[in-house]
């Protein structure tokens, strides 16, 4: 499976179809999981490994690949299953999230299987693994599990929400004060990191865990008799969530003759020129890679710059 992604026109293909492509693997006993295929750059046998000093216990050691030290994590491990022994027969996912590439060793890749996001429900609300899911589907009656990554890659590299004292005290981000926000993901490490951030410049957040229950409460706050343009600054959606994604949220937005004004941000932990193909494609106004608080207070200070110009 090398080489598992093309180019960019062949990864837009499913874009504004609520549409997605996984790949499905184990970890340490007979459970599926999944990630999404749009963050896989390759899988691969494990290479030669080095253990490092002092590193975290999810993190087995790095790997050399074309040049590029990749650090190794036990996504088993890490999801609180049993360890993984790794050896010469061992597979890993090397991943792009949020501007670093990692290699996830996992104990056996199944297949990739294109899905509708409707088939794809949130994960029950209960203790244990489940806290490390975004979202649970059913392939041939088997259920399949997939994972939270950037949870997993946030405990093992904690993100700085902080905003300078200098950013903070710029007069044009004053005016974002007691204005509102729609945040929109299936992450809660992302909508964590949303709001941290967001509130230290003053904004009221609402969240939504998927692409529907931000979308209907878009509309219920329309069919109240709110103008949303003046009710928010902005909408950020994430990419992939289930039942709807980001991509058809915004589609949806567009075409609600109440809603399609709004400013959208596509706020996901791909980058790159996919990202601006995402864009053009489905009519946001704007990307952000995840877990930039700078980057996200320049958002924001532009779409106030715009307000004021318009």
């Amino acid at each position: 499976m090398a080489g598992i992604l093309d180019s960019v026109d062949q990864r837009t293909r499913l874009v504004g179809q609520n549409r997605l492509e996984i790949l499905m693997f184990r970890l340490s006993g007979r459970q599926k999981f999944a990630i999404n295929v749009f963050k896989v750059q390759e899988v691969v046998q494990l290479p030669k490994m080095t253990l490092m000093p002092h590193r975290h216990n999810s993190v087995c050691g790095v790997v050399n690949l074309r040049g590029q030290t990749l650090p190794v994590i036990d996504l088993s491990r890490a999801i609180g299953l049993r360890p993984l022994v790794p050896d010469e027969r061992s597979t890993i996912i090397v991943t792009e999230y949020n501007r670093t590439i990692q290699a996830f060793l996992v104990g056996g890749v199944d297949r990739i299987l294109n899905l509708n996001w409707e088939e794809v429900l949130p994960p029950p609300s209960t203790a244990g693994r489940q806290h490390y899911l975004t979202a649970i589907t059913k392939v041939e009656n088997e259920l399949v599990e997939v994972i939270d990554v950037e949870k997993v890659l946030a405990e093992i590299v904690p993100y700085n929400t902080s905003i300078s004292a200098d950013r903070l005290a710029d007069p044009i981000l004053e005016r974002a004060r007691g204005r509102e926000v729609l945040c929109v993901d299936d992450s809660s490490v992302a909508l964590a990191q949303l709001r941290d951030t967001l509130t230290q410049l003053g904004l009221k957040i609402h969240t939504a865990s998927d692409g529907l229950k931000g979308l209907n409460q878009l509309k219920a706050w329309a069919d109240a008799g709110e103008v949303l343009t003046d009710k928010l600054l902005m909408v950020f959606t994430d990419a992939e969530m289930p039942e709807m994604d980001g991509y058809r949220l915004t589609t949806e937005i567009r075409h609600d003759p109440r809603l399609r004004d709004l400013y959208v941000v596509l706020h996901t932990s791909l980058s790159g020129s996919f990202n601006q193909a995402m864009v053009e494609k489905v009519g946001c106004d704007n990307f952000l890679s995840k877990f930039q608080p700078e980057k996200l207070v320049d958002v924001i200070r532009e779409r106030l710059q715009r307000d004021e110009q318009g």
